[in-house]
């Protein structure tokens, strides 16, 4: 007799229809090669830039990443999650009666729109299954920039001046818009208000230069946050938990280049020095960890994030920079990197972040979803 497999299924989802598709794949492609396989089986699903989810073979996936920066077209089965409680399985389009094995929790390694934004995290509360990382609320304010960035401050935590536009405000009123960036005083980060991995940012060092920053930006998302320029050093956090979570030793990004680029952090191997840790002194490395652990609570997060702060140069003082409710899992990634040197090697980091998933999903198991006059009164 064959002997039942008791490790856990988890769903490794990747790709997606995002300008941070080609990341998402390279992160994916670290957490399989680095996940415990006496503990866990895989299934590769794979979100094409068209949306359709794909089950993906081992030989196919591997072939795929190793490519620079790979792309998922198509190919392999395409499989669709149903929204339902009762069945947590893939179903097979190509064979409508076809099943697959059930997923036991899933692994959303999805940057960007429509993966890091709480859509996809929605459709996983939907199917009940649990999920590494924040939930609906936390992932969706991880996103978005502005609405990020307008919690932060109401909760008195420090933020760099900012403002926010649209397309709609640029195409109406520009003149007024850049006399609005004017006043921030040069020069301006310009953002888009909903992606990461530094896609679409730009350094505006005078007003001349606005228009095309801003152009570009507008590529990707229909609102933007422009950030006055500070002269600060890059310091990042992993955070990691649920109810008690821990923060890491702080590491520091040096750019060799005016900013943490795109291309600095993919491309160019010379883009970047990742300093870990940080080279702190005590007091700030204790300032920096308390910051990030209230970034963390008061944007509702959960499971994991890395918290991104500047440290400016002329004051002293620490300015939140952003959220990242799911940060790079590259093997040259801040994240896996910070908790490596906290004493957290990445299998085991691979291996929390899912056991974080499952005790949170059997924490929200135990509460009510109907009314009952008689249960009211228990």
């Amino acid at each position: 007799m064959v002997e039942a497999d008791s490790r856990i299924q988890v769903g490794i989802v990747f790709g997606g229809r995002s300008g941070e598709h080609e990341i998402s794949l390279r992160s994916a492609r670290s957490v399989v090669d680095a996940i415990d396989p006496t503990r866990f089986r895989v299934t590769l699903i794979g979100i094409d830039r068209e949306g359709g989810w794909h089950v993906l073979d081992p030989e196919r996936f591997r072939t795929l990443t190793n490519a620079p920066l790979p792309a998922l077209e198509s190919g392999g089965p395409q499989v669709l999650l149903p929204p339902a409680p009762t069945t947590g399985r893939l179903l097979n389009l190509e064979q409508p009666r076809a099943a697959m094995d059930r997923l036991d929790v899933v692994f959303p390694v999805l940057h960007g729109t429509y993966g890091e934004d709480g859509t996809v995290q929605g459709l996983l509360e939907l199917a009940d299954l649990p999920y590494v990382g924040a939930g609906v609320l936390g992932s969706s304010v991880g996103m978005d920039k502005d609405v990020q960035k307008r919690l932060l401050a109401a909760a008195d935590l420090p933020i760099v001046p900012f403002l926010t536009t649209t397309r709609r405000a640029w195409e109406v009123t520009r003149d007024a818009v850049a006399d609005r960036v004017a006043g921030l005083g040069w020069p301006v980060f310009v953002k888009p208000a909903n992606l990461g991995s530094s896609v679409g940012v730009a350094k505006v060092k005078e007003p001349i230069e606005l228009a095309a920053a801003v152009a570009s930006a507008l590529a990707y998302d229909n609102k933007l946050v422009i950030e006055k320029g500070i002269d600060a050093r890059e310091i990042e956090l992993a955070v990691l938990g649920n109810e008690e979570p821990e923060v890491s030793v702080p590491g520091e990004i040096r750019p060799n280049a005016e900013f943490y680029s795109y291309e600095a952090k993919y491309i160019d191997d010379d883009g970047a020095a990742l300093l870990i840790p940080a080279p702190l002194d005590a007091e700030q490395t204790a300032a920096a960890r308390r910051l990030a652990l209230q970034v963390f609570q008061v944007l509702e997060c959960s499971g994991m994030a890395r918290v991104d702060l500047f440290l400016e140069r002329g004051t002293g003082c620490f300015f939140v920079n952003e959220i990242n409710t799911v940060p790079g899992f590259t093997s040259i990634s801040m994240y896996p990197k910070l908790w490596e040197a906290t004493g957290m090697p990445y299998r085991d980091l691979i291996t929390r972040l899912l056991e974080l998933a499952l005790a949170r999903h059997a924490e929200k198991a135990r509460l009510r979803t109907h009314y009952s006059p008689d249960q009211a009164r228990e």
